[in-house]
């Protein structure tokens, strides 16, 4: 489901949208550990859901550049969201049409495949069961249609690295409650399994993936899937003093997300995801 394009080396730039964001503040430090050009665009310096952002961006634009796409406004949850998320997606196949770049990136999310029970693989069926998966299942299709630069879609699991800005559910939340010396509250009893992926893992895979300009689909997972309780033992088990783990009445349905991961490691067979054990181990200010 991905092909390389090019034998490794470096892009003369790559113009980054959605520059203060966890995977593109990675990725900009990982593209210039090597050397490479960027030019990052955050809200200050582009609002994509403006009208006219199209425009502005196609003067940024030059033929020889790569855009990592990774813009969005997240967690999407509503229908004003979803639109304004799909506004800017329209607005990037817009000023591609008229200022191409040599190769496109953008980075979506497993939230595409929904709740299966089988083993996710890139030609799992995209049937997303909440606004976020629609949305960027949505933004997919509008790139993939609506341009004819050459594009490669990464579909990242769940993300875990100190910089986390969200403070979602699982190893960011556990690793800030366990160092403030204050519970672990899982859903329910923490049943549920899923793939955790670290930061720096992820900006690898991008890093390489716009240095062969590959395209088609990548999901970008560890191969391993844990129970959220397994990972907040593995964080309370990082820390000096003792952490409690709550279980609280479960609401939803367990389901669980496995990965088959055969892709990534054939596209990229020197180059595989750390393990959450290790992640934990190798990761500062949890």
């Amino acid at each position: 489901m991905i092909e390389h394009r090019h034998d490794a080396q470096a892009p003369d730039r790559v113009v980054i949208l959605g520059a203060c964001g966890f995977v593109a503040g990675a990725s900009a430090a990982r593209l210039t550990h090597a050397g490479v050009p960027v030019l990052a665009l955050g809200r200050a310096e582009l609002d994509l859901a403006a009208p006219g952002a199209d425009k502005l961006l196609a003067a940024r634009l030059r033929p020889t550049d790569a855009l990592l796409f990774v813009s969005a406004k997240a967690p999407c949850k509503t229908p004003d969201l979803l639109m304004e998320n799909l506004a800017m997606a329209r607005n990037v196949v817009t000023a591609l049409a008229d200022s191409p770049v040599a190769h496109l990136v953008y980075v979506s999310s497993d939230a595409v495949y929904g709740e299966s029970e089988t083993l996710v693989r890139e030609t799992s069926p995209t049937v997303p069961t909440s606004m976020h998966g629609l949305m960027h299942v949505a933004r997919e299709g509008l790139l993939r249609f609506g341009t004819k630069v050459p594009l490669a879609i990464l579909r990242p699991s769940l993300l875990y690295g100190a910089a986390d800005p969200h403070n979602g559910y699982g190893p960011n939340q556990f690793g800030r409650l366990a160092a403030e010396g204050k519970p672990i509250t899982l859903f329910g009893a923490g049943e549920e399994q899923r793939d955790h992926v670290l930061i720096d893992d992820v900006a690898e895979i991008v890093y390489r993936v716009l240095a062969r300009r590959s395209t088609g689909v990548l999901n970008i997972a560890t191969g391993k899937s844990l129970s959220f309780r397994a990972v907040a033992a593995l964080v309370a088990g990082r820390t000096s003093a003792p952490v409690e783990i709550i279980d609280t009445p479960r609401r939803n349905p367990i389901t669980h997300r496995h990965f088959d991961i055969t892709t990534c490691l054939q596209a990229f067979p020197d180059f595989a995801c750390q393990a959450i054990e290790a992640g934990l181990r190798g990761r500062t200010g949890s």
